[in-house]
């Protein structure tokens, strides 16, 4: 378990511009100063990230979003009410303290304040808020453990504070408040529907691969180096061929590996297995996997987003 002299130590490594891998209730971070344009920078060195992709700021209080964005329009203070701390990002207009690095030259920046304990202590210690997207490799699959930190970067870096598994295990949902209509930039924890009973319809965003306007909208994301098929194809023969399936397949038939997300069904706990076993899948020497299709309601919706960007070519 990670101590608070541990936490502290972090939060000092970040203080002096450093980097942090951190577990939230989504997915492990690579955390960065905020404010600090260098600091971030280093977070695209290490990942490989391309500088039109932006970041989301993690802050430890609803109050302190006032002092990263100009404005916070009424359905934004709806959604912060219901859904903070928690899987929810909101895209607003940013105030010059904001590098613009960190929401790679657009106007406005995503926020977030994290449910998990350690992130929240972390971000308390550092006295700053904390840019960080997924820690993994650009386009890899998102890490929900610490030890899938560590595969990733090895020695590259050298501060990983360990929280265990990530309970929602996809990223957070994306909302932007930049037009007169919320609109959905990105499916996540937080579901479509459960913010729609806040606020009324969202609008769906089409998304702009050459400058995204949020994390996570690029054609090719979390993608394992095995290729993956999104099919409900049986597995073509001569070939090792892994299965990723929501509930217990109909037919196992011809599969190598098998990984059932949730043997009841439940899309929650698929969520929260989802990268763990595209990692798992990926490690065992696979010429390709299937994955099947889950029904897009509820966290299907970000289930999905996850496999399509994953099995584009």
């Amino acid at each position: 378990m990670v101590t608070d002299e541990e936490i502290a130590s972090a939060a000092e490594v970040i203080r002096r511009g450093g980097l942090v891998a951190f577990p939230t209730e989504t997915v492990y971070g690579l955390g960065a100063n905020a404010l600090d344009a260098d600091a971030v920078a280093q977070i695209f060195e290490l990942k490989g990230r391309p500088r039109f992709d932006p970041l989301i700021v993690h802050i430890t209080r609803a109050e302190d979003l006032e002092s990263l964005v100009e404005d916070v329009p009424a359905a934004a203070r709806k959604l912060v009410a219901k859904f903070w701390p928690g899987p929810l990002s909101v895209v607003l207009p940013k105030r010059e303290c904001v590098p613009d690095i960190v929401t790679a030259g657009l106007a406005n920046v995503a926020v977030r304040c994290p449910a998990h304990p350690i992130a929240r202590r972390l971000i308390e210690l550092a006295g700053v808020p904390i840019a960080a997207p997924s820690a993994n490799v650009f386009c890899a699959v998102s890490p929900t453990t610490a030890q899938h930190v560590r595969d990733q970067f090895a020695e590259r870096l050298t501060h990983i504070l360990d929280g265990g598994p990530c309970q929602v295990g996809v990223e957070s949902t994306v909302v932007s408040f930049v037009d007169d209509v919320p609109t959905l930039l990105r499916p996540g924890g937080v579901t479509a529907e459960e913010i729609e009973q806040v606020i009324g319809t969202l609008r769906i965003s089409e998304g702009d691969a050459s400058q995204p306007a949020s994390p996570g909208q690029l054609p090719k994301h979390y993608a394992p180096t095995t290729p993956l098929e999104l099919s409900t194809d049986a597995p073509r023969p001569g070939l090792r061929v892994g299965l990723m399936t929501l509930g217990k397949p109909e037919s196992v038939e011809g599969f190598a590996v098998i990984e059932v997300l949730s043997q009841r069904g439940s899309l929650r706990e698929a969520a929260a297995n989802l990268f763990a076993a595209m990692r798992r899948l990926d490690a065992m020497g696979l010429d390709y996997i299937v994955a099947r299709p889950v029904p897009e309601e509820g966290l299907g919706h970000a289930i999905m987003d996850r496999l399509s960007r994953a099995a584009a070519k």
